[in-house]
């Protein structure tokens, strides 16, 4: 039995902002992850915005972090060596009397706290977006919004929580929670059960059925999935802003959304599905896409699209984020329906359920605690001379893994030392980038497998895709019957 003061269910960006600011107090602090790492729900797939907080409704949770969120990320993303850029979104109107519906937007970001909110005429808008359908006549001009890759962002919180002493539990689903006579909850999962004053509830698609196991206060999430393209690097320079689409009653369209690696994201659709872990992408779906993100840019390039992906979102009944201690489950704290703008929100949703906890636990602060993770230095982004340095004191920065991306052997095996490591190839993917580049790991990939092996100490049989049983290799391949 594992006993902690607290433990967070969820390895999501909420979940590990969540770790790491607990961690600022003195407190023993547990993450349970169902899945074999961290970032592994809608906080892996979605479009990696940075939202300026202009469309919640005035008064909403969404808005209040929002807002927040957003005005923590340059220093969130310096202490922990994450890319980040503010490089500003636009909401276009391709119609001639979508003027009303920007001045609506405008006047609810101003709302809400947003500053620097102004329309932009025709002239203006295209002049600064050469790229965008000629056909658009306005747009709502967010200089506050951002991008920031989510991947690496919750990793970086989780590495910084580790470093601070939180314990990482993953492949540890929680499959019953109660609260014992003495006040202490309860969690059973199939590594063991672990006891706890205090739990946080941020397993996204799935925290409502937490909740319903421990209130009367019954929540219900539906699961959103959202299809994409990704776009190649060739075309990094076509748009500078994320392009919005104004909504229309023909729905909210899809965004052209640039990353901080420098490819494009076009998507998403909205579909509401049973199974909330879908994660296909559909052919209907992917339709959908290309027809709508025409609109904002004709000449979509389809011949430049590399991958495709989808991510499931939790959308609550209440269309906000449930952030709740229940009157009847005392220190049991919700962060239900975490969906868009979540990412935004991470890093105030973390230091709120934090603080919340350490308040109603009577925590101190840790003089210990240190908020800076270094990054592994990158290969790609390194001058001729700090490359020549980097092979001197690491021979394996010589050796190319991955040449899309240009990710080492040195990048690789430092992603699978640090805390919370990785432990499959998605895992060292999300966190050097080696297979997300034009080829898709056609080239990458074995060396990466062998070096998983070797770090592991596993046989390169047992390697996985992301966990489970998605196994590149079986036994029969080479001679033998499985298990054998």
């Amino acid at each position: 039995m594992y006993h902690y003061d607290v433990v967070i269910i969820g390895g999501g960006v909420v979940g590990c902002a969540t770790a790491r600011e607990l961690a600022r107090f003195s407190l023993s602090i547990a993450l349970l992850e169902k899945t074999e790492d961290v970032c592994n729900g809608q906080s892996k797939a979605n479009t990696a915005i940075v939202h300026g907080g202009y469309d919640a409704a005035p008064g909403s949770n969404k808005a209040k972090f929002n807002v927040r969120g957003n005005g923590m990320f340059e220093r969130i993303t310096e202490e922990l060596s994450v890319p980040f850029s503010r490089n500003g979104s636009l909401v276009v109107s391709f119609e001639e009397g979508g003027l009303p519906a920007l001045e609506e937007l405008k006047r609810r970001g101003e709302a809400n706290g947003v500053r620097g909110l102004a329309i932009l005429g025709r002239e203006a808008l295209l002049g600064r977006e050469p790229n965008l359908n000629p056909a658009a006549q306005a747009a709502l001009d967010v200089p506050a919004g951002g991008i920031v890759c989510p991947y690496e962002l919750t990793v970086a919180y989780a590495e910084n929580a580790a470093q601070n002493g939180v314990a990482f539990f993953r492949d540890t689903p929680v499959t019953a929670i109660s609260r014992n006579t003495d006040g202490l909850w309860r969690l059973a999962t199939p590594a063991g059960t672990f006891t706890a004053r205090a739990v946080v509830n941020c397993a996204g698609v799935h925290s409502a059925e937490l909740n319903n196991m421990v209130s009367e206060e019954k929540h219900h999430i539906t699961a959103r999935r959202g299809e994409y393209y990704i776009v190649d690097k060739n075309y990094r320079d076509a748009f500078r802003s994320t392009i919005f689409q104004l909504p229309t009653k023909m729905g909210k369209g899809v965004l052209i959304a640039p990353t901080v690696d420098g490819t494009i994201l076009v998507g998403p659709t909205a579909d509401d599905i049973p199974d909330k872990d879908d994660t296909r992408t559909t052919a209907a779906g992917l339709a959908r896409v290309l027809e709508r993100a025409k609109l904002s840019w004709p000449a979509l390039p389809t011949r430049a699209f590399i991958t495709t992906y989808a991510g499931v979102r939790a959308h609550a009944e209440t269309d906000d984020f449930v952030l709740s201690e229940p009157a009847d489950a005392p220190l049991f704290f919700n962060a239900l329906g975490v969906e868009s703008p979540g990412l935004s929100a991470a890093p105030a949703l973390g230091e709120y359920l934090a603080e919340a906890v350490a308040e109603r636990l009577g925590a101190k602060p840790n003089p210990a605690f240190d908020p800076i993770r270094p990054g592994i230095p990158k290969f790609r982004e390194m001058t001729d001379a700090e490359r020549e340095a980097a092979i001197a004191r690491d021979p394996d920065y010589a050796k190319i893994v991955c040449r899309c991306e240009l990710v080492t052997e040195a990048e690789i095996r430092a992603a699978i030392r640090r805390p919370v490591g990785a432990r499959t190839v998605d895992g060292i993917k999300r966190r050097t980038r080696a297979g997300m580049g034009r080829c898709q790991a056609g080239f990458c990939l074995p060396r990466t497998m062998e070096l998983l092996a070797e770090e592991l100490a596993v046989p390169e049989l047992s390697v996985t895709k992301c966990g489970g049983e998605s196994r590149y290799l079986e036994s029969s391949l080479f001679g033998s019957k499985a298990g054998e």
